[in-house]
């Protein structure tokens, strides 16, 4: 049995080959948006933090999730459809473009939102 991965990079080349290249794109960007945040493996996934949770996100067998703090998903609830969200989580399908544009300007907010907290907590 495989090790499991420890870094995300690790992490993406592990993912299915169809999604290796839009999980590149997205940690990328991802990276452009939060450059100094630690980034870690927790519960299996990539995680970005300063130190708070930032955001994450993670392969599955045809789409990736990216997942930043819920408040910062809200704001751009009206923009969001037609693509599949949870409360936390977007759905992006491998098959499909990345909305890079949204994906940004979701991060921006959670990177933000994350900066003015005064509390010590991790989520």
């Amino acid at each position: 049995m495989a090790s499991k991965p420890t870094t995300i990079a690790e992490y993406i080349q592990a993912a299915p080959a169809e999604g290796q290249p839009p999980l590149r794109q997205l940690y990328a960007l991802l990276k452009s948006v939060a450059p100094d945040a630690q980034e870690a493996i927790k519960w299996g996934t990539p995680f970005f933090v300063e130190p708070r949770f930032v955001f994450a996100f993670s392969a599955h067998k045809a789409h990736c999730s990216f997942a930043p703090p819920a408040a910062a998903l809200e704001a751009f609830r009206d923009e969001l459809p037609p693509r599949q969200t949870t409360k936390g989580t977007l759905k992006l399908p491998y098959s499909e473009p990345l909305p890079e544009a949204l994906i940004r300007q979701i991060a921006e907010r959670s990177v933000k939102l994350v900066r003015e907290r005064g509390d010590d907590g991790f989520w």
